[in-house]
């Protein structure tokens, strides 16, 4: 994000391929499916929610998207609601006097801020450093957390969020239950994106594999894993799937006297599985 001028679309043209990226022009994506769009304040909200939505589909199943665009208020950042920010902050006025006078900068808001003085190349070089700590590694150590999550809750969560801390990243092992009970009724593709739309926040630490119906976990002499109970707060341990899949709590745990027309427990809002930006 940044000013019009300041260099965003340079960076990206180097990003994007190095990390193989889905990328979002602000500009190609007004001229084919934002042409209705203007530029005031409730158009480019609704701008910055239509790339936060491309952005989502294309990231579904994995892999980086890059959207490049002005984003000049915190409220459009909000809409976006991006995972990984890149201010390029190397102009104080862009060509738009209307950009410039409803711009806000994002102070202690960017994961990244680039400088003026630095070429594109050493931009990149910065970028990469700042993911890098972002990324999966296969061979770091790594937290297993094997469930139905049928479906993934707050609680759910926060046992995730409890991993990432104590280890650094999280492998959720998802058993294929699908469809075999009334207590398991969604299969492994709307609980995947369902536990991604979720742990958005975590980035590319978190991992969800599909596995058979594991009921037992076994092993032989010391093999040097550590296998414990994550203790959380009384809160927490109260939110139930079955309750969710009940109609009696939303997934955050709060109670809910009716469910609205095509309720879903899975986004807790009316619609399909992987609907909502989590």
């Amino acid at each position: 994000m940044g000013l019009p001028g300041s260099g965003k679309t340079t960076l990206a043209e180097l990003l994007v391929p190095r990390l193989k990226a889905v990328w979002f022009n602000a500009d190609a994506v007004r001229q084919e499916i934002n042409k209705d769009l203007g530029f005031d304040e409730e158009a480019r909200l609704e701008h910055a929610r239509r790339m936060g939505v491309m952005c989502d589909f294309a990231t579904r199943y994995g892999g980086y998207a890059v959207a490049d665009f002005v984003c000049p208020t915190k409220k459009a950042r909000t809409m976006f609601n991006p995972d990984f920010v890149i201010w390029v902050n190397r102009i104080q006025e862009g060509r738009f006097a209307d950009t410039n006078k409803m711009f806000e900068p994002p102070t202690g808001y960017a994961d990244v801020v680039l400088e003026d003085g630095h070429t594109p190349e050493e931009w990149l070089t910065q970028v990469m450093a700042a993911l890098e700590g972002e990324r999966w590694d296969n061979q770091a150590p790594t937290a297993l957390l094997i469930g139905r999550y049928q479906p993934f809750h707050d609680g759910h969560k926060a046992l995730v969020a409890e991993a990432l801390r104590r280890t650094g990243q999280v492998c959720i092992a998802l058993r294929d239950v699908g469809g075999i009970d009334d207590s398991n009724p969604y299969d492994f593709p709307q609980v995947r994106s369902n536990i991604l739309a979720g742990c958005r926040e975590f980035g590319d630490k978190v991992r969800v594999i599909e596995i058979p119906n594991i009921m037992d976990v076994f092993y032989g002499r010391g093999v040097g894993y550590n296998i414990e109970m994550l203790e959380l707060s009384d809160e927490l341990k109260s939110i139930s799937a079955t309750k969710v899949r009940a109609g009696e709590i939303d997934i955050h745990g709060n109670a809910i006297k009716d469910r609205p027309p095509g309720w879903n427990p899975m986004t807790d809002k009316a619609g399909h599985p992987g609907d909502d930006k989590g």
